[in-house]
């Protein structure tokens, strides 16, 4: 189903909304009409409950039944889970408790910033959960979305974080905390997440431990893991630092919608945790930055010194061939000599001289002799 179609349909299914304070009579026959349609099995739905005053009063396994339950029980709350739910549930989730179709269709597509939008009196949150994958040395994000009516929550996950059913069952540990309403669920949802973001702190830090030694221990590999690393830290930022925003809005509307003290205190809990994680997010950063330029540094110094080592080997070698000219020089002086004295031609000055063996071997000695001393004099002996 594209898109538009599904906007069209949507608009057409909550012409017939539930009411937020739902009477007998026609209305709901028309709802329980339209329930049949829904009144099936959800492969989406993970957990849908009704409470009443903190307590758990109805579990259902259906929407439809969801809805009903909710209906039929005054003043109570309802939480229903979705795990990556198709076009049909949200759109009979949005016509039940009048979801905006924009919030409907960002609801639909992952990949979403933190971000926090009011549609009347319903509350549309997204938030990025992360945890730190020991095996792999990575952080893994989630998403989910949250709508916060006046008797409702319904919370759309996208991946296998953050744990709710473990929010639910610390919820439903505190009925004091629970019975404060829909707020409660979504501060408890915002904290959960808050608190996965500390297993992923200590893990990027044991990572960039680790990345220390291996830079001031001459490892090759290691720049490659810096900037692999630096893109997950920069990933997290963009998880955490939108959120703050989300928190100051939730924290800005405390006195507008008469927010419950023990809820502002919580808030401001998860606000605290929050800013010690995005403070040291941008350490991290930092210090990142800083280890990238050291790695060049050394990179730089090592070169430098592999450049500076073969200067010198080839300044050694080009004293050994130096030396090497310097005495083929000094041999092909008599050599020379002696070539020309041996040809023996008829016509030949100082052939049949009685001193010329002695004079050509002098002339050897005297020229060799000589080229010695140029040589040494110039350091190439």
């Amino acid at each position: 189903m594209s898109d538009a179609t599904f906007r069209n349909a949507l608009r057409g299914i909550s012409r017939g909304r539930r009411p937020l304070s739902a009477s007998v009579g026609p209305v709901e026959q028309n709802h329980a009409a339209s329930d049949e349609s829904i009144d099936r099995a959800s492969s989406s739905l993970i957990d849908a409950a009704v409470y009443a005053d903190g307590d758990r009063i109805e579990t259902s396994t259906t929407l439809a039944d969801s809805y009903r339950a909710l209906r039929e029980q005054e003043d109570g709350v309802a939480w229903i889970g979705l795990y990556r739910p198709d076009h049909h549930d949200l759109a009979s989730v949005a016509a039940e408790f009048g979801l905006h179709d924009l919030a409907v269709e960002d609801a639909i597509v992952r990949h979403q910033r933190p971000k926090l939008e009011r549609y009347d009196e319903t509350l549309f949150v997204v938030l990025r959960a992360a945890r730190y994958l020991d095996d792999v040395e990575e952080v893994e994000f989630g998403e989910v979305h949250v709508f916060v009516g006046p008797d409702f929550v319904v919370s759309v996950r996208h991946s296998e974080s953050p744990d709710l059913a473990a929010v639910r069952r610390r919820l439903e540990s505190n009925p004091d905390l629970l019975a404060l309403g829909p707020e409660a669920i979504l501060y408890a949802i915002l904290d959960r997440v808050v608190d996965d973001y500390a297993p992923v702190v200590a893990g990027l830090a044991n990572d960039i431990d680790e990345i220390e030694t291996e830079v001031f221990g001459g490892d090759p590999t290691v720049s490659r893991r810096i900037y692999e690393l630096n893109r997950e830290v920069i990933e997290f930022e963009r998880a955490t630092r939108p959120l703050a925003d989300v928190v100051r809005a939730l924290t800005a509307g405390f006195a507008k919608y008469d927010t419950h003290d023990e809820l502002q205190r919580y808030l401001r809990d998860v606000d605290d945790h929050l800013t010690l994680v995005i403070e040291q997010v941008d350490a991290f950063r930092q210090l990142l930055r800083d280890i990238l330029t050291v790695n060049a540094t050394l990179v730089a110094q090592q070169q430098n010194e592999e450049m500076k080592a073969l200067t010198e080997s080839s300044l050694d070698q080009s004293e050994e061939v130096k030396k090497i000219s310097a005495w083929a020089a000094i041999l092909f002086a008599p050599t020379l000599v002696g070539t020309v004295y041996g040809m023996n031609f008829d016509d030949m000055p100082e052939l049949h001289w009685s001193f010329g063996y002695p004079f050509a071997v002098a002339l050897m000695g005297l020229v060799s002799l000589c080229l010695y001393a140029v040589f040494r004099r110039r350091d190439w002996l």
